[in-house]
């Protein structure tokens, strides 16, 4: 009976440990992604593009969880951006006002549409999103290189 009793407890030590390095290594992705992101949104490219993959692919968040969570990030992320930007003399307000109108018109009606969508489809049209985005960059590059060899 003791020996059941030692087995048990160097089981559940054994789980215990293991959690706690499961709990230290989603810490230590969280930190990584949330920071890779904040980089990201900070030049303007969009931290979503980062966070989300690593908050659904790793860490076993569900899709329209991470979608929330990355608008939640993005919120501190954009205003710090946007004084920043500012503050450079890079904004301009009344030129932008018709975008910021339409870009709040088209969050809202995103938002609602993205609740009504499965979140396996949803999953699948985001990653869809960033394999053309991905494409769209790298025949990008090559067209601005093949201009700059014609330009010499």
């Amino acid at each position: 009976k003791d020996k059941l009793r030692l087995a048990g407890a160097v089981i559940r030590s054994d789980y215990t440990d293991r959690r706690r390095l499961d709990d230290c290594m989603n810490y230590v992705l969280y930190l990584l992604a949330g920071t890779a992101s904040g980089v990201i949104a900070g030049m303007g490219m969009g931290g979503g593009t980062i966070l989300i993959p690593v908050l659904t692919l790793f860490l076993a968040v569900d899709q329209h969880t991470a979608q929330g969570i990355n608008m939640l990030a993005f919120i501190p992320a954009a205003v710090i951006s946007l004084m920043i930007h500012r503050k450079e003399g890079r904004l301009n307000v009344r030129e932008c006002a018709p975008l910021i109108l339409f870009g709040i018109t088209g969050a809202l009606a995103g938002a609602f549409l993205a609740l009504m969508i499965d979140a396996r489809l949803l999953r699948r049209l985001f990653g869809g999103f960033i394999v053309i985005l991905g494409v769209i960059q790298l025949f990008s590059s090559f067209n601005k290189r093949k201009k700059r060899k014609e330009f010499k």
